[in-house]
């Protein structure tokens, strides 16, 4: 049976929810999950693991600490799993869980030399190891941790990886074979550089129109089996142009690799791949013919690219359910979607039926949101491992909080 929220969290009712929402940080603030891709709620489904900020109402300073919380939805109590300085202010510090409960996994960092490293924890027990890497994402199996270097994100955007000073951030010249994707064994805390960009560039892109610039890295993701992962690579010019996003897949062993959204396509217009339920396909939103923002998919290797569907709009950071039907999603309160009073849509996609549900209705726009909009509250709502609750941020009172929301009654 599933945990019964209502005994120890009090419900959002604001504009006329069509599912149950609870707030589940009413005691404690400066709270928020990761991203869309991930669950904070553990795989027991007791646990709710989330970053909390030093402070809300100010710009981060490098060597800052921030928390990492434990929240027990059965009784709503809170405790300190432990502190980090290795967190960023949108994906905090990469805090997930592994395959149990027994393993909750975040980054933290030595202000001495800056360098982000990967935690595995056991937070009932304490017992902790330090990997040899930086953790992005973890394997659904909870073997390998998979980055790129998260302190080369700030070269193309703040937010993603760690706050270090300027001075402590490495710049790549071009497509270097000394950075790229990393993989780091969690049991042993072995990392190996298992893509370079140097590859990226010999294997995919022609130097004719990417010889004059430099590759970072952004978003890594596992597919649901751990088979393949999909990586963001940026391009940025020298001189005059603009930034272009790719995004390329390989396998854990850095073969058959790919290129699944070349540059040309996402320059279109497009943002936040995930990978579909069979972990075979891509989706993202994109603007396949330059104009409207549409759900696409695509095979791993590019091909068979498609809208899921042409009539419902796409926006945010969209997750599809394993029945490969149903996609929940949020909006920007730039977005289409948004309303002036700062409030945004939580949005269940039916793509077969070509329908929508507005689950809810909930502000999203902090009090404060800082330099170029760092702290800026974005939903990231994310499927929790009983495929029926949804996790998200937002902030109806301004401050930063984190909801749960059951969509039981609308699958």
């Amino acid at each position: 049976m599933p945990i019964d929220l209502d005994a120890s969290f009090p419900r959002y009712e604001q504009f006329d929810p069509a599912a149950p929402i609870w707030c589940v940080t009413p005691k404690i603030d400066r709270c928020f999950h990761r991203f869309f891709d991930t669950s904070p709620i553990s795989p027991s489904g007791r646990w709710l693991a989330l970053t909390r900020l030093p402070a809300e109402d100010r710009m981060p300073e490098p060597g800052e600490a921030a928390e990492v919380i434990l929240i027990d939805l059965e009784t709503g109590d809170s405790d300190v799993a432990a502190v980090t300085r290795g967190w960023d202010t949108q994906m905090g510090a990469h805090v997930q869980w592994g395959a149990s409960d027994r393993d909750l996994f975040f980054n933290d960092m030595d202000v001495d030399d800056w360098k982000p490293f990967g935690v595995r924890l056991d937070p009932f027990t304490g017992e902790r190891r330090d990997l040899g890497g930086p953790l992005y994402m973890v394997s659904p199996d909870g073997s390998t941790a998979a980055s790129p270097c998260l302190r080369r994100t700030r070269r193309t955007q703040l937010g993603y990886g760690v706050i270090v000073p300027e001075e402590a951030i490495p710049r790549n010249q071009g497509a270097v074979d000394d950075d790229g994707l990393y993989l780091t064994d969690t049991t042993t805390g072995e990392v190996r550089l298992v893509l370079t960009y140097a590859r990226i560039f010999e294997d995919l892109l022609d130097a004719r129109d990417f010889g004059h610039g430099d590759l970072y890295g952004f978003h890594v993701k596992w597919n649901p089996q751990g088979d393949r992962l999909m990586f963001v690579v940026r391009w940025v010019p020298h001189g005059e142009g603009r930034m272009m996003a790719m995004l390329v897949t390989v396998r854990p062993d850095g073969t058959e690799l790919h290129l699944a959204i070349p540059a040309e396509v996402w320059a279109r217009g497009g943002h936040h791949p995930n990978w579909c339920p069979d972990g075979e396909r891509v989706m993202m939103n994109l603007k396949l013919d330059g104009q409207n923002m549409r759900l696409i998919a695509a095979n791993f290797d590019g091909t068979d690219l498609h809208a899921l569907s042409d009539e419902l709009l796409g926006t945010g950071h969209p997750a599809m359910h394993p029945d490969g039907r149903h996609v929940i999603t949020d909006d920007y309160t730039h977005g289409p979607l948004a309303r002036e009073d700062g409030t945004t849509p939580l949005r269940l996609l039916d793509i077969e039926a070509d329908g929508e549900i507005r689950v809810a209705r909930i502000r999203t726009e902090p009090d404060f949101a800082g330099e170029k909009k760092v702290l800026r509250v974005d939903p990231h709502p994310a499927w929790g491992p009983d495929w029926r609750r949804v996790t998200f941020n937002a902030c109806p009172t301004g401050r930063r909080d984190v909801f749960i929301a059951d969509l039981t009654d609308l699958l």
